[in-house]
């Protein structure tokens, strides 16, 4: 995956400064939804198929009015054939959005669904540990066991179960 950060970095710090916000992140996150489906990647790699083409059937699925600096992506990344990499444009431009504004992503793992208003609290207490506002997404994972697993950006805060088991696990064979 190396490879594909390294062909979507010039693409979203392009996007970030030609004056890029959040309005436009919404909008190459939904394109990145879009060109991830296989049947529209399979589209656009036939050889008949012109870029023109790949653009209108990419504007029918969305039904939605690109803004400029969003369209002249979507069509750049149409004729270098990179529709595969707007995925990661879509996270990379997003990583340059939410530094300037001072939010970083963060993906809560737990075992258990966590109550909508408990949440609120969890979230303040983990912009406390990590220093920064959070936009949080909650993720169920039941391999987890109990407790949270928290991913912000390259930072892991895992207090689940079976972290604590794996420690033990490294402890008892050592």
């Amino acid at each position: 995956m190396a490879e594909l950060a390294t062909i979507a970095r010039p693409y979203a710090e392009a996007l970030f400064k030609a004056g890029g916000g959040a309005p436009e992140a919404e909008q190459v996150n939904m394109l990145a939804r879009v060109a991830s489906d296989a049947r529209m990647r399979q589209f656009a790699d036939n050889p008949k198929v012109s870029e023109q083409q790949v653009f209108e059937l990419i504007g029918a699925v969305t039904k939605a009015a690109l803004a400029p600096k969003v369209e002249a992506l979507l069509r750049t990344v149409l004729d270098n054939g990179r529709l595969a990499a707007l995925p990661e444009i879509a996270a990379q431009f997003q990583a340059l959005v939410n530094a300037r504004s001072g939010v970083s992503d963060a993906s809560i793992e737990s075992a258990y669904p966590i109550d909508a208003a408990v949440l609120p609290g969890v979230v303040a207490a983990l912009e406390r540990r990590f220093g920064r506002k959070l936009k949080a997404q909650v993720l169920v994972k039941p391999e987890l066991i109990g407790g949270i697993r928290v991913v912000v950006g390259d930072e892991v805060l895992d207090t689940s179960v079976r972290a604590r088991l794996e420690q033990m696990k490294t402890a008892l064979v050592a």
